[in-house]
């Protein structure tokens, strides 16, 4: 996918060689650019990011385990997946990529209009439009909200159908056994705490691409190269942090039997407070970092997938606009020069 972008980014670059004004280096979307623009991209860049990745997702779900089946007990990401493929099939690994990617689209989408709004509202306030790092990490939080409603009851069936001996059939099966035997509050029985770890992961994510982009595209071009190493940093860095959280998440996402029989739980494991009290009970500290390696190792690549797909859009789109239109966006918005996108 990176080796495709480039290509096309290399063949627009030739095309438009020349000293003439229309030669705008890239930045982000126009001013002027449509809600839809930037729904668009976002919900392309989340889909990406979720399914290319996938298999290693189900891997960093069955090693969250507290209480694993002798059989599906894991060393290493990779032995992992030979394990899964081997003894229950080739797509096992893919096992809930579809309500995966129902999720992600609308998810993503609100996710990354939310962001360029609320960034560029914020920089206009906080630093007359020049990039703020505040600015940047209240617009990831304030996304996330918007993000997390729509990805929760998605994330609790993905994580269900991705354990190991899990007993639904398939998507609708798992969905109408979950709301008839422990209502539509299920979905939402992670919410808090996904919000508790995304919040802070969002923040992180966010400010450290930021950051890596000052670094490394200082002038805020469309440099697919900086884009995925700032991505894959941000994504490692936020995951590492969160972990403990997303364990928790896990936990409670997924209701393992075994965990509640063992704690004494009847009926159902709710609130972040249970969640971490029982995951420190069954394994004391390093139980809240089960799974980190998997963890990092899918956020790396998926974060990194998700910006540069997302900045190549944003590229791509902004060169689709009436050059008229783009040059005099840029005359009438001059403080928008250090970029006002998540670049």
């Amino acid at each position: 996918m990176e080796l495709r972008a480039e290509a096309v980014v290399a063949t627009v670059e030739m095309a438009t060689l020349g000293d003439s004004p229309e030669d705008d280096e890239y930045e982000s979307l126009p001013p002027h650019a449509s809600l839809a623009t930037h729904m668009t991209a976002g919900a392309v860049a989340g889909i990406l990011e979720h399914t290319v990745m996938y298999p290693v997702d189900s891997v960093k779900t069955r090693m969250q385990s507290l209480q694993p089946d002798p059989k599906a007990r894991y060393r290493s990401v990779y032995q992992a997946l030979q394990t899964i493929v081997r003894t229950e099939g080739l797509l096992r690994p893919l096992r809930g990529l579809n309500i995966t990617v129902l999720g992600a689209g609308p998810a993503h989408a609100l996710y990354f209009a939310c962001y360029e709004r609320v960034k560029r509202t914020l920089s206009d306030i906080i630093q007359n439009g020049q990039n703020s790092h505040v600015a940047n990490g209240v617009a990831g939080s304030v996304a996330t909200v918007l993000h997390d409603a729509v990805m929760n009851p998605a994330e609790v069936i993905k994580q269900r159908m991705q354990m190991y001996n899990s007993p639904y059939r398939g998507l609708w099966d798992c969905i109408l056994v979950v709301s008839r035997k422990e209502g539509l509050a299920a979905f939402y029985r992670s919410y808090s705490t996904q919000l508790t770890m995304n919040i802070p992961f969002q923040a992180v994510h966010f400010m450290t691409y930021e950051l890596m982009q000052e670094r490394l595209n200082p002038e805020r071009q469309y440099r697919p190269g900086s884009h995925i190493l700032s991505g894959a940093a941000a994504g490692a860095v936020s995951a590492a942090v969160t972990t403990p959280l997303d364990v928790c998440k896990t936990l409670l996402n997924t209701q393992e039997n075994s965990v509640l029989s063992s704690v004494q739980v009847s009926g159902h494991l709710s609130g972040m407070a249970n969640a971490f009290r029982t995951v420190y009970r069954l394994g004391g500290l390093p139980a809240f970092f089960k799974g980190v390696q998997a963890r990092v190792i899918y956020q790396m690549p998926s974060t990194a997938i998700a910006w540069s797909v997302y900045e190549f859009f944003k590229y791509f789109l902004t060169q689709q606009q009436p050059r008229h239109l783009h040059r005099h966006g840029r005359r009438r918005e001059p403080e928008l020069e250090g970029g006002s996108g998540p670049t």
